[in-house]
């Protein structure tokens, strides 16, 4: 490996590169789906090659190879500078990388099980099993549970004098339970929605979710919708699980810090931000008591790892502090252009793709409340769960979102049940009435593992530590 990955830097170098780096990325995968009693889809993956990556007198070029020898290293490199010369005719700003980032290091995920020790058979059972729970329940029609887990090595290196090894361990899991009556269908999802939960985590992450002990009363939630309230329209307070708190701060603040949609270079998928420079350190993004911090470093997260697809250490940088905008997610590049350093936060969805600037852990910190306090101080409201449904602007200010189940709050308690509970905001009034967030004890770090991004698409995994915090004077139920 190491000497394709120095062959590689040597033909860049000897072509006329003034900066390069390789990465070599080896990734294994598998998935299970079990579908009402049926395995529905049941894949493995494996995928293996290197990307180079040069800045010829500040222009970029890039080229990859699924084939692993000396003389596809060479040309590789050679395409990667070629294309540099290539991107320079076009004209344009050059790229300043800032200062070097100089590292020799390996870094693995810590876990206790290897997920890809388990039997087939024994996974297999397992979603099994938890189907025959959920199908107890006369009116699930679909019950559906899954299994994800992916193994990644990747070596990186650079001209700089760089060269770091990574083994990142992955496992995700979820299970769905939908229900139709009486011309309305309903769904309840474990431990998250879109799919499934997911950790840089071994086979222990599958266990502490107990997917089997939570079947049957995820199932009975779903069949209890369809016969709930409807969410009534008006502005009230809401509380909203960690969950959908994670993907609030993904759609409102994770998209909104990333430097290169500010500084209008990458606007697929997301757009924009209205995060401009002119509001660091100054803007009120919320109240006092949100603070936001991109930490790669927390064990488990998704978006944890040892060093960014540029070689920079992972880190934890504070967002917002006391309701004040901070930070953005930053690379090599568009942290010089601010005269800063990058934060670590460039990654590639594969060995074939440029990397990009993606969320890490972009975490709303625990706050001092107890969830049974909190709702027992909250005279009149919601409580919301889980994510059913999500739009939010192209600059990451207007928004709406839906989740999959609610309760009424009636003088400090929880009350009935409530469908197709949606809530709308500006982004930073939003934050601005958030008037108290839930303790460690209930924060999770919960994993994204979708998050698209770039033309062409990449696809990153990040994660959101995120407790139930409380909104007040908030526009519910303008869509049913």
């Amino acid at each position: 490996m190491r000497e394709l990955v120095m062959r590689a830097l040597d033909t860049a170098r000897a072509r006329g590169a003034g900066y390069a780096d390789v990465r070599v990325v080896g990734r294994k995968s598998e998935s299970i789906t079990v579908r009402n009693r049926n395995v529905e889809a049941l894949t493995a993956d494996e995928t293996m090659g290197f990307g180079v990556r040069v800045l010829v007198d500040g222009y970029w070029g890039f080229a990859g190879s699924n084939r692993m020898t000396l003389e596809e290293a060479d040309q590789a490199a050679a395409e990667a500078v070629r294309i540099a010369k290539a991107s320079a005719r076009a004209g344009g700003p050059r790229a300043d990388l800032g200062p070097p980032e100089v590292h020799q290091d390996a870094y693995r995920t810590a876990f206790a099980k290897d997920p890809f020790a388990v039997s087939l058979d024994d996974k297999i059972a397992l979603l099994i099993v938890v189907n025959e729970q959920m199908m107890k329940v006369k009116s699930i029609v679909m019950a559906e549970s899954n299994l994800y887990y992916q193994r990644e090595n990747k070596t990186f290196a650079s001209t700089e004098g760089s060269y770091i090894e990574q083994e990142l361990i992955e496992t995700g899991c979820g299970i769905e339970a939908t229900a139709v009556g009486d011309g309305e269908v309903q769904k309840r999802s474990y431990p998250n929605s879109v799919g499934r939960h997911q950790g840089t985590e071994g086979w222990e992450f599958v266990e502490r979710y107990d997917l089997p002990g939570n079947a049957l009363r995820v199932a009975e939630e779903a069949a209890a919708l369809l016969t709930a309230k409807p969410c009534p329209s008006g502005v009230t307070t809401i509380i909203l699980d960690g969950s959908q708190l994670a993907l609030q701060v993904h759609e409102s603040c994770g998209h909104a810090i990333e430097l290169d949609r500010v500084l209008g270079t990458e606007a697929a998928y997301a757009g924009t931000s209205f995060l401009t420079v002119d509001k660091l350190g100054v803007l009120q993004y919320g109240s006092g008591v949100v603070n936001l911090t991109a930490d790669a470093t927390i064990p488990g997260g998704l978006g944890t790892f040892g060093y960014d697809d540029e070689g920079v250490p992972a880190q934890s940088t504070p967002i917002v502090r006391e309701g004040v905008f901070l930070g953005y997610l930053m690379s090599r590049e568009t942290a010089a252009m601010l005269g800063m350093r990058s934060n670590g936060t460039m990654r590639a969805a594969d060995w074939n793709h440029i990397p990009l600037i993606r969320m890490t852990n972009v975490n709303l910190e625990p706050g001092s409340w107890r969830l049974e306090d909190l709702i027992a101080d909250t005279d009149d409201g919601l409580y919301m769960e889980t994510n059913r449904s999500w739009s939010i602007d192209d600059r990451r200010l207007n928004f709406q979102f839906g989740t999959e189940l609610a309760r009424e709050i009636k003088n400090g308690k929880l009350g009935d049940l409530v469908k197709n509970a949606t809530y709308t905001g500006i982004t930073p009034q939003f934050w601005g009435s958030c008037d108290a967030v839930c303790n460690r004890d209930h924060w999770v770090v919960w994993g994204t593992p979708n998050c698209g991004k770039g033309q062409p698409e990449q696809v990153a995994h990040t994660g959101h530590g995120a407790a139930p915090a409380r909104f007040r004077n908030i526009q519910v139920g303008l869509v049913r």
